[in-house]
């Protein structure tokens, strides 16, 4: 008996009451369907369960429970288990080793810890707990509630491992942004004899990407051509991804070229990519040629065009591709790209339209659309505007970015005191600025550099070559820019604290240990300031080296004494 359709598994289930017939087997069958298909009916599918006197196994109650575990509502299969749990009924089936997987991932999603960590107890109470699946399902329910010390001790403790726990865990440090602690145990996964499995690779070349780990990313790269097997479309996007956020845009568009049967996620990571590295004229290129082969953008797709737009400066291309996004594509502008309009509008010192245009929005501007304003306000010399912006949003904002942003603003006018106010601020709202930091990758290693950081073995010489670098560079015109310092401190003191920049370091340690000749590739969390940048020119002339230098928003690759960026970031 197959069902393909709701109303077949209504009428079947209707001649089995009608001619009171009790077959388990098409009655499973039926209740299947409509608990797990996705054209099937829950609530059907809970009116079978609840007309059942006395089920004979936990399988009615598992697989209604793993229903509501994958639907919009997870709380319905807690609700279930604990009923079923507290049961005092004799004859009544317990709940197994299969129940509690399920209800862990809609703990999972409902980010229910307390809850949580109280099923682990029961698990272990009930004596379930050296079972493989249930172990993997802690894993992943801590992954998902950001518990990762608690998820490192199940994997840690696990009796037996498979892919599954490798992966759990592996996935649970991506997306906690422990991303240097999973390619660790991605290292040991391998050198224990495990083969990744999609979702292990999928895992992997997201955290290469993050952090600029470009050879691990070519040797998972090197893993799937070996597998002889036809990449799949997801594996395909990841490995652009990876390229395009590592520096190689080159290997991207190698993959991107050889790949077979574009989707959408294809394109869109590839006209990303573009955009990032600043080729935006070939991001918007293959964009027309996306269209001319009739695969419709998504929302994704058109943030990246209009990132290209916005890092090149070009505002009346970007409007009109804004407006098609509506008018064309039948899409719902996002916040993201009312975002990169903004932002666009304000690079370009169309401060007045800016504003109007974050006036006009059918939704509530974030506040990385006042920063960007507030930002474009300092660049053009709109002080005026940037006052009555900083009155009417310094008490209201509630993210450490906009704060910070301000502080600066004033320090760069010599408003200690103001500067001061804000500081006091963010204390009071428990705000703290998040540590920038510098990632280079050297031999296959990840090295991370803070501002003035003396951790690593070799700081003394890393200092040393620094200050060697910094007189061959004034040497050849470079002059530090104090007013990047935004201290109240002596202009030596304020040197000082621009040449220990982590890029900076980066860069030193990266002219130390790689082979000449070599690019230099960075990987920073916050946008870099203009020194830097005129450092790294200066660096890139007077070295003969090129560097790539991935900052939150965009790539500057710096060769020959110029920036990629046309010094417009």
């Amino acid at each position: 008996m197959e069902i393909a359709t709701m109303a077949q598994a209504t009428q079947l289930h209707a001649q089995l009451l009608k001619h009171q017939q009790t077959d388990p087997q098409n009655l499973s069958k039926i209740f299947n369907f409509t608990a797990l298909s996705p054209s099937g009916n829950l609530t059907y599918a809970r009116h079978i369960l609840n007309s059942l006197q006395t089920p004979t196994n936990s399988y009615f109650h598992n697989t209604m429970i793993r229903a509501y575990s994958d639907s919009s509502d997870p709380f319905q299969s807690i609700s279930l288990f604990l009923t079923w749990h507290n049961s005092q009924d004799p004859f009544s089936p317990t709940p197994d080793r299969f129940t509690y997987p399920f209800v862990l991932k809609a703990c999972s999603k409902l980010k229910q810890k307390r809850f949580g960590k109280q099923l682990h107890g029961l698990i272990y109470k009930s004596g379930f707990s050296p079972d493989l699946y249930i172990q993997n399902a802690l894993i992943h329910f801590y992954s998902g509630c950001d518990q990762m010390g608690f998820a490192s001790k199940v994997f840690d403790k696990m009796p037996e491992r498979d892919v599954v726990s490798w992966t759990s865990v592996i996935n649970g440090y991506v997306d906690n942004k422990i991303t240097l602690e999973g390619l660790r145990l991605f290292d040991k996964m391998v050198m224990e004899g495990f083969e990744p499995n999609d979702v292990t690779v999928l895992s992997v070349l997201r955290a290469c990407a993050d952090t600029g780990a470009l050879s691990v990313g070519i040797k998972v790269n090197d893993f799937v051509n070996l597998k002889g097997t036809q990449l799949k479309k997801n594996v395909v996007t990841a490995l652009i991804d990876m390229y395009s956020k590592c520096g190689c845009i080159d290997s991207a568009l190698r993959i991107f070229n050889e790949a077979d049967n574009k989707d959408v996620y294809v394109w869109t990571a590839m006209i990303s990519g573009l955009s990032s590295h600043g080729l935006c004229k070939e991001a918007l290129e293959l964009f027309e040629n996306m269209k001319n082969l009739e695969i419709k953008p998504d929302e994704k797709t058109m943030t990246a065009v209009l990132s290209a737009c916005r890092n090149m400066g070009w505002v009346n291309e970007g409007l009109q591709h804004f407006k098609n996004i509506k008018k064309v594509y039948k899409l719902k502008p996002t916040l993201q790209h009312y975002g990169c309009i903004v932002d666009l509008l304000a690079r370009s010192g169309q401060l007045e339209e800016a504003q109007k245009f974050i006036k006009s929005m059918p939704i509530e501007p974030d506040s990385v659309m006042f920063r960007s304003l507030i930002w474009g306000c300092k660049v053009h010399g709109d002080t005026e505007r940037l006052e009555h912006l900083i009155e009417q949003f310094q008490d209201s904002c509630s993210d450490c970015g906009t704060y910070v942003l301000l502080g600066n603003v004033y320090a760069s006018k010599g408003k200690w005191k103001n500067k001061a106010k804000v500081r006091s601020l963010m204390n009071k709202k428990g705000l703290v600025k998040p540590s920038g930091y510098s990632r280079i990758e050297i031999n296959g290693e990840i090295y991370q550099f803070t501002a003035g950081s003396t951790c690593n073995i070799e700081a003394e010489s890393i200092y040393k070559k620094l200050e060697e670098i910094e007189e061959r560079l004034k040497g050849s015109g470079y002059d530090p820019k104090l007013s990047e310092v935004l201290l109240e401190i002596d202009d030596e003191e304020k040197a000082s604290q621009l040449l220990h920049h982590s890029e900076k370091l980066a860069v030193s340690f990266g002219l130390m240990k790689m082979k000449p000749g070599s690019v230099i590739r960075i990987v920073k969390n916050l946008r870099s300031c203009e020194d830097c940048h005129s450092f790294m020119k200066h660096v890139s002339s007077v070295y003969k080296r090129e560097v790539l230098i991935r900052d939150r928003i965009r790539f500057h690759h710096f060769r020959n004494g110029e920036c990629s960026c046309g010094d417009y970031w």
